[in-house]
């Protein structure tokens, strides 16, 4: 972590989501009924499905904190890939409603131009959602959690879905009452985008995929690089939750004694756990390095 109230801001970055979240879904619900924007109404639902999104990121950081047990002997990580599908199911879902709506407006004709009010709305919500996607994502990378690194793609699309409400708003004022509802589409197929890929990345955690190329690569050279230890014959690594797993098979100097290699792949662990963030439950297997003959003189 880059400084040390990082994880300080693990616990407090959820509340301010959910709150944030509820003050939009109510700010842009009363505006677009004021203003007659079917955009910003459409933005206020998915608000709302945000508000769902940040209590079910929430309860998986929480639970994800229990330590292992009897039942869950690698811990409680992965709920955090599960609080992601949700997130992705709501906005996937979210994002068919508004469409069907939207595309109903059209079909029945039942088109006005909005208030100009609805544009003060949108623009309000741009930055709001988007000072929240910096922070959340900040948060999310330093401490390694999908959860929060999906809400924070969650406010993103909040505010890319705000910047389309915004110019369907101003376009329906200049003459095209159209635009708005063309805008509220628009944000659906961003949503539906969105949510897509949170499942679909929330999948691959769940089926175990392995760490990026890179990080297999830096504990193959811590290993390798330490002393009395002749080479990685095995290594894998997983994330189970904001936590990183490694399983390496070590060879080590075949004249060493059985404690003195347990003390070699130890001090590789120490090596792994302070150079590689995130690094936890890391388990090595040691064996000795064959030993190669050497052919007698004639």
């Amino acid at each position: 972590m880059k400084y040390p109230h990082c994880r300080d801001c693990r616990e407090e970055v959820v509340w301010w989501a959910f709150y944030v979240n509820i003050c939009q879904t109510a700010f842009k619900g009363i505006l677009g009924l004021l203003s007659g924007s079917a955009g910003l109404l459409a933005d206020s639902l998915h608000s709302g499905a945000d508000v769902v999104a940040s209590a079910v990121t929430m309860v998986s950081v929480k639970m994800s904190d229990k330590p292992a047990d009897d039942r869950y002997p690698y811990g409680y990580g992965n709920i955090q890939y599960i609080s992601s599908a949700i997130v992705g199911l709501i906005l996937l879902l979210g994002a068919m409603f508004l469409m069907y709506e939207s595309v109903h407006k059209i079909l029945s004709g039942n088109l006005k131009a909005p208030s100009l009010i609805a544009a003060v709305g949108a623009a309000v919500t741009v930055f709001t959602n988007e000072l929240m996607y910096r922070y959340q994502v900040c948060v999310g990378t330093e401490n390694n959690s999908p959860a929060i690194i999906a809400n924070a793609w969650d406010n993103r699309s909040d505010a890319m879905s705000s910047v389309a409400v915004l110019v369907g708003v101003v376009a329906s004022v200049l003459g095209f009452p159209i635009a708005d509802s063309l805008a509220a589409i628009g944000v659906s197929l961003l949503v539906g985008k969105i949510g897509l890929e949170l499942i679909q990345e929330a999948v691959k955690g769940l089926m175990d995929s392995s760490v990026d190329v890179e990080l297999l690569q830096t504990v193959w050279r811590i290993s390798t690089e330490s002393p009395n230890i002749h080479s990685v014959y095995f290594l894998r690594g997983r994330h189970i939750g904001e936590e990183l797993q490694f399983d390496i098979g070590l060879r080590v100097d075949p004249a060493l004694k059985v404690k003195d290699g347990n003390i070699v792949a130890e001090a590789v662990r120490a090596r792994i756990l302070e150079e590689i963030p995130h690094a936890r439950d890391i388990r090595l297997f040691v064996s000795p390095a064959p030993v190669v003959a050497v052919p007698a003189r004639a």
